[in-house]
C-alpha cells in the first residue's frame, strides 16, 4: 500500500459533492483528512490517502476530471 498527502482545492459546482465518498467507492482508497475548510463557495482539503499506486492515480484522475485542483501539501500536514 501506498500513501499520498494530496491538497485538494473544490471548484464551487464541487464543495457539496461527496467525491471523498466516490473516490472511497469507486477506487478502494482510505482517505483520512487532516485539515479542511468548506464553505458554500469554496474549499479546501488536505488529506491523506491510502491504496494501490493504480488505485491513487485514478482517484487523482477522477479528482481532476471533476475540476478539483491536486496539489502537494508540503509543509501543511497535520501529524498524526
Amino acid at each position: 500500500m501506498t500513501v499520498r498527502h494530496l491538497q485538494l482545492t473544490f471548484p464551487e459546482n464541487q464543495v457539496t459533492e461527496p467525491v471523498i465518498y466516490q473516490i472511497v467507492k469507486q477506487f478502494d482508497v482510505v482517505p483520512s483528512i487532516r485539515r479542511a475548510n468548506i464553505s458554500n463557495h469554496v474549499g479546501w482539503m488536505v488529506i491523506e490517502v491510502t491504496g494501490s499506486d493504480e488505485a491513487l492515480d485514478a482517484a487523482i484522475a477522477y479528482l481532476e476530471n471533476l475540476g478539483v485542483q491536486v496539489s502537494d501539501p508540503t509543509g501543511d500536514i497535520v501529524a498524526g
